[in-house]
């Protein structure tokens, strides 16, 4: 089985693992389209392991909805894939251009959609999704949220519930911590935005007791607003701004932390569709702490505290807990691990994705069969 798989986000050299994991199914000839870079991240040449990686040319890079790859048509004509997986939203030119193609050389197609709230686009978005929705032969919602979104939306084809991307267990693994002995290190990973919760940590850590650190990995606009705040508190010294980290140096920061916050916040035009970064830290058997907003609550399920979005004295109290208690924070870090390698592999959620491919062409093979 030929299979197209075409998506920006595997820029990141991690995120390719899964690529690996899928192309290590014998029945599955992988080929992977990726722009030469996304929003200034340049290609990471990593992870390239039995399937071919084929950099085309993008238009409007950074643009969400209008981004496209003005030669795709001619290389789905090349290699005339059995099934073209475009993991992009259904709304976006990209899938819509990328559907009429793979359409046209009789490839099966389906999308893959993170889009966990109910919006109405204008046009001619709407016409596009339409267009999508009516055409392809399945979708991958990657939250719960997401597929109901779909639904409502008036989507009535074949449909999974299965993330984007799911770690590797042997990168993302537990190591020695590197901090001084009694220091409670606290880390973040994420944009510097308001809608991550970031002032809510902030306000939380500003009563928590002993001796504690915070680990912020990221950037945003909020970068300066967030050192002013700690040096008015007295707080400056405890926390360290680390900027961008690659995927590559990701684990050996979380393997530095005793407890991983993503305090998001929903907003109107915005909720937590998953929250990678929990997965990464649990696979790491670093304890989570994360708030009610959108998906996080299924992904941590039972290996780590959720507590209510923007409620600042609840993260105080969770982290004050995990502070004061070691064997819970042990605890919870092995039952983290746990719950990534049952639910969030690469391997598992590869095998789920052929899974859903080998589906699409028997289905294809019997109807086929049923016409002659």
């Amino acid at each position: 089985m030929r299979v197209v798989l075409i998506s920006k986000a595997y820029v990141v050299g991690a995120y390719r693992t899964k690529l690996e994991a899928i192309a290590a199914h014998e029945e599955i000839e992988l080929f992977a389209i990726v722009p030469p870079s996304w929003q200034g991240l340049r290609l990471e040449r990593a992870y390239t392991r039995g399937y071919q990686l084929l950099v085309l040319p993008l238009v409007f890079d950074g643009h969400f909805h209008l981004h496209f790859y003005p030669s795709l048509a001619a290389a789905l004509r090349h290699l005339r894939p059995d099934v073209c997986h475009i993991e992009e939203e259904p709304y976006n030119l990209a899938t819509y251009l990328a559907v009429r193609a793979a359409k046209k050389v009789g490839s099966k197609v389906l999308f893959f959609t993170w889009q966990n709230l109910l919006r109405r686009y204008p046009p001619p978005f709407r016409q596009m999704e339409r267009y999508v929705y009516a055409r392809v032969d399945a979708a991958i919602a990657g939250n719960q949220e997401a597929a109901q979104v779909l639904r409502a939306k008036g989507y009535k084809g074949k449909l999974q519930v299965l993330p984007q991307f799911g770690v590797d267990p042997q990168v993302f693994s537990p190591q020695a911590k590197g901090t001084k002995e009694g220091t409670f290190t606290v880390g973040y990973a994420g944009r510097l935005v308001e809608e991550k919760g970031l002032w809510i940590l902030a306000r939380a850590l500003r009563g928590l007791e002993g001796d504690w650190q915070l680990l912020i990995c990221g950037e945003g606009p909020l970068q300066e607003k967030l050192e002013n705040y700690f040096s008015n508190q007295g707080l400056r010294p405890r926390v360290h701004f680390l900027g961008h980290l690659s995927s590559a140096e990701m684990p050996a920061f979380l393997n530095r932390l005793d407890v991983l916050v993503l305090p998001s916040l929903t907003r109107p035009n915005w909720k937590e569709q998953f929250g990678r970064v929990l997965i990464e830290a649990m696979a790491c058997e670093v304890p989570v702490v994360g708030s009610s907003s959108g998906e996080i609550p299924h992904v941590i399920g039972d290996a780590g505290i959720v507590f209510p979005e923007g409620n600042v004295q609840a993260l105080k109290d969770a982290l004050e807990a995990l502070r004061r208690d070691a064997p819970r924070r042990r605890a919870l870090g092995a039952k983290g691990r746990q719950r990534v390698l049952a639910h969030y592999t690469q391997e598992r959620i590869a095998a789920e994705t052929v899974a859903l491919y080998c589906d699409l062409l028997k289905e294809h093979d019997t109807a086929a069969k049923g016409g002659q």
